[in-house]
């Protein structure tokens, strides 16, 4: 079907303004219910276990005992489960993790790997149970330290080329005025959203149907669709309400160990992951070691960068976090290098967390940025401009749109940036030593093919069916905005209904492409469904439905560079006698396209700056060499930051709306994060005069820091 779709122009004023969530009244009453809270009728639980051990062989799994304890109904491990298909390529272009794949073999690549799943009428009763059961391994030597030289490392694409270069990066360096050659690294991540991973997997009627929390009910579909060997039009996956997913909810081991339960007890079956569950099972952001080398005439331009990011990834699947992506956007060189690396160790996949490589990647070259200003008495804002591509530094792409300059105008006008002193060191305040940093943000604004349904309903109100996730952006209250205007009616005239398989492929919530990619179908749909009521002389009891499908119009978008921009300033104050760290202020302001909710689009920039906070300072999940397992993998010994490190945080943007997109859309959900770690590591330096390469700035790490004499010097830690 030929779509058309309304341009900027014909739309009517509900995108752009503040509206409340409308399903905020639920949500704060508990009426709103998430995926373990639904009720089925003779509801069975499973609870996982999980390996012991970090590398070798299940020899026995001593079900007997176990299966005689109260309520037990069954124990599915690799002795007895059924096979499943998994030389596939799923929707994200890559084979599943065989870690979703579960009880296919014997093999441990990993402490926490699912080796059970325990089956019981209670969750108490699944729990007691699964704690007994007793599995016997060979245990075999394992490596879990991800460092720079290991000798496992190679290049790996990812979604994106391994290595991009150009020019000659040594003559470069050797020609250069100033140069900047550190390692920078983060620490492994976790997601720790509030709602837990949570699946119920039931047959009714020879149709498989899983109630899920996900950010992708066609994305779930799909792949469960093909790993157990079923049409597609055979299965099922609802996700009404999200507590948050951050890149960990997609296909997971607790779906498919329900499906696998639910078959063979032909009851539902419900799974859900404890928080120390989450640590192994749920994804994470793996650590990253960094190299950036930068080298930069008199006047600041650079003749020479270089970013080198190497990540982990599990013996059983690759996940590559491209970190050193964000440079290819950021900054030109006369010569050009980056390079992704992984290395194989015996850990837990990693996976997509809130801005994949650009988060960690931002850290690396914002905070060597820094570090260039400062040897060369440059403005660290000034040197940023100085080095502002006019086009793709790697691809060599025009932009859709780069208002990074403005941001930093506005930002640095607003923050008062013209007043700060840059001498480091030199700002006190009683035992406080205060300083300011900045650094500069980008992501991708992409969108990806999707379908909706618009009915215009025989009342004159209309009801919009896509299969997108509300993971607690607002999108429901997005995509009502949006249709409003391209049906040129009320926001209160339509109902939009997403989380269902059911209403066709789309876009999952991630990449910061859902509200983009949805909003593209829905207007398509919305266009031609007014052709359509413009001929009827009457709509019919069933109302008028339109069924729009964006393949071919994104397929004919011109080749560009298309992203999202920001300027991050922060203005923190340390305390080098104990060690604290307080974030005192914190401004970003942004070139993110047109905002649909100003509200909800706040609530998403404040969400990543703040997230940025805890990933400067607290955030860290450190992994025990011995054991090959976490250290307090909980929410006591995973520190993040609370209302107390939490300062006054502003945000807004400048008109940034892309010309390409029928609604000017680029994307807010992940450009928050990105930079707003450098900018406080940044202003942690311009406070002390220390430099910290190694995130987060832990209390002993500023403790063990060498403060250089006098103030205004510099030194690295």
């Amino acid at each position: 079907m030929t779509t058309t779709t309304p341009g900027p122009s014909a739309l009517r004023g509900a995108v752009g303004t503040a509206r409340t969530r409308i399903e905020g009244r639920e949500k704060v009453t508990g009426a709103a219910r998430y995926a373990g809270e639904i009720p089925f009728a003779d509801l069975a639980h499973g609870w996982l276990v999980l390996s012991t051990v970090t590398r070798g062989r299940i020899l026995d799994v001593e079900t007997a005992p176990v299966l005689s304890m109260p309520g037990v109904l069954t124990v599915l491990h690799h002795g007895n489960a059924p096979r499943l298909h998994t030389d596939y390529v799923g929707m994200l272009g890559t084979p599943p993790d065989p870690t979703c794949a579960v009880f296919q073999n014997d093999r441990v690549p990993f402490a926490g790997w699912p080796v059970a799943l325990v089956v019981a009428e209670t969750p108490e009763e699944a729990r007691e149970a699964a704690e007994a059961l007793v599995v016997t391994y060979d245990s075999e030597p394992h490596d879990t330290a991800l460092h720079a030289e290991h000798p496992g490392a190679y290049a790996a694409a990812g979604h994106m080329p391994a290595e991009t270069q150009k020019g000659d990066l040594e003559a470069q360096l050797a020609a250069s005025a100033f140069v900047v050659d550190a390692e920078y690294t983060t620490p492994e991540e976790q997601h720790s959203m509030m709602e837990p991973h949570a699946a119920t997997a039931r047959w009714e009627g020879g149709r498989l149907e899983v109630v899920d929390s996900n950010q992708g009910a066609g994305w779930v579909q799909g792949e469960l669709a093909t790993m157990f060997s079923l049409d597609a039009s055979s299965v099922r996956v609802r996700s009404e309400h999200i507590g948050g997913g951050f890149g960990s909810k997609g296909l997971r081991a607790h779906q498919v160990s329900a499906v696998m339960a639910a078959t063979a007890l032909n009851r539902p079956v419900r799974v859900v992951l404890t928080r120390r569950q989450t640590f192994s099972l749920g994804g994470y952001r793996s650590p990253t070691t960094q190299r950036v080398r930068l080298g930069a005439a008199p006047d600041g331009r650079l003749l020479a960068l270089e970013h080198r990011s190497l990540n982990q990834t599990s013996t059983v699947y690759e996940f590559v976090e491209p970190s050193a992506g964000v440079a290819r956007v950021l900054y030109d060189a006369d010569a050009h290098r980056t390079a992704n690396h992984v290395v194989r160790l015996d850990v837990p996949s990693p996976t997509w967390m809130r801005a994949p490589g650009e988060a960690p990647g931002s850290f690396a070259i914002e905070a060597a940025l820094d570090e260039l200003a400062e040897r060369g008495g440059i403005d660290p804002i000034e040197l940023r401009l100085r080095n502002e591509p006019d086009v793709g530094p790697v691809s060599g792409l025009p932009f859709a749109g780069n208002n990074l300059a403005a941001c930093f105008r506005e930002g640095a006008r607003r923050f008062g940036w013209a007043d700060r002193d840059p001498r480091p060191g030199v700002r006190r305040e009683g035992r406080w030593l205060l300083g300011t940093g900045t650094a500069a943000a980008s992501f991708g604004a992409g969108a990806a093919p999707s379908t909706a349904l618009v009915t215009a309903e025989a009342d004159g109100s209309f009801t919009v069916r896509i299969t997108a996730a509300d993971i607690g952006t607002g999108a429901r209250t997005a995509l009502t905005l949006i249709a409003a205007d391209a049906l040129e009616t009320a926001p209160e005239q339509v109902r939009v209904r997403i989380g269902d398989s059911d209403f066709g492929p789309a876009m999952i919530a991630g990449g910061s492409m859902g509200t983009r990619s949805w909003a593209w179908a829905v207007t398509a749909a919305a266009a031609e469904l007014r052709e359509r009521l413009a001929m009827a002389t009457s709509i019919p009891p069933e109302g008028i439905t339109v069924r729009s499908d964006t393949t071919e119009a994104l397929g004919a978008l011109a080749r560009k560079e298309r992203h999202s921009f920001g300027a991050q300033f922060a203005e923190v104050a340390v305390d080098t006698a104990t060690g604290e760290i307080r974030v005192r202020r914190m401004l970003g302001v942004f070139a993110a396209g047109r905002i649909v909710n100003p509200l909800t689009a706040r609530n998403q920039l404040v969400g990543g700056m703040t997230w940025g906070i805890s990933m400067a300072l607290h955030e860290e999940a450190v992994r025990d060499r011995n054991t090959g397992g976490h250290y307090a993998p909980d929410l006591a010994g995973y520190h993040v930051a609370t209302h107390a490190d939490t300062p006054a945080i502003e945000v807004d943007w400048v008109d940034d709306h892309d010309p390409d997109d029928p609604v000017g859309i680029k994307g807010v959900g992940e450009i928050g994060i990105v930079g707003a770690a450098a900018a406080v590591a940044n202003a942690v330096w311009h406070a002390t005069g220390v430099r910290h390469r190694d995130l987060p700035i832990r209390p002993d790490r500023v403790l063990s820091a060498t403060v250089p004499e006098p103030a205004g010097g510099a030194a690295d830690a």
